[in-house]
């Protein structure tokens, strides 16, 4: 592992001094990144939240029939503690506080929505991604509120950055169960 720098916009933080903007060696370099960029899905150059959340719709509707609601529902609680994890030690190697190259928080909050939802069909599906990526990226209200007040290194960076994704999968889901109800 590097050695541990100071970065000027965490004066007093620690952190390894790898390539701000991650690589196919720096995501294979430890489980935790692998797991942080979404198997790769966070490398996009383009977009990578999109990317990111395109990985798990395809990984949920590939893991879908084999998972029972309960399974399915446990291997969310699981990836979210692994997440908050995974985000920390990544977020602190990388010295950037909430990276976007970071998905796995995408992955599991539209796991979850898509869990809630389902069975819908491809159109409440597509409702449900477009609904969550807006919600992710225009940041309002909730959203706002865990990425301003967890921001940082440590356990409580780590829990940020997932916890900005739930509130956007909380959005959304609230949005659907509305539309739903008129």
């Amino acid at each position: 592992m590097p050695p541990l720098n100071e970065t000027p916009a965490f004066p007093g933080v620690p952190h390894a001094a790898p390539p701000r903007r991650p690589t196919a060696r720096f995501m294979l370099a430890h489980p935790a990144h692998l797991l942080a960029l979404g198997f790769g899905s966070g490398l996009s150059p383009v977009a990578p939240g999109t990317a990111g959340t395109l990985w798990a719709w395809l990984a949920f509707l590939a893991m879908a029939p084999w998972l029972s609601t309960p399974q399915m529902g446990l291997l969310i609680a699981v990836a979210t503690l692994l997440g908050w994890w995974a985000s920390t030690v990544t977020a602190r190697n990388m010295g950037v506080a909430d990276p976007g190259s970071i998905v796995w928080d995408e992955i599991v909050a539209f796991w979850l929505i898509l869990w809630l939802v389902m069975p819908a069909g491809l159109w409440g599906q597509l409702a449900a991604f477009v609904l969550f990526r807006f919600f992710d990226a225009v940041k309002f209200g909730p959203m706002a509120w865990a990425d301003r007040t967890f921001k940082g290194f440590g356990w409580r960076g780590g829990f940020g950055i997932m916890l900005d994704d739930f509130a956007a999968a909380f959005c959304t889901l609230l949005v659907i169960a509305a539309w739903s109800f008129w």
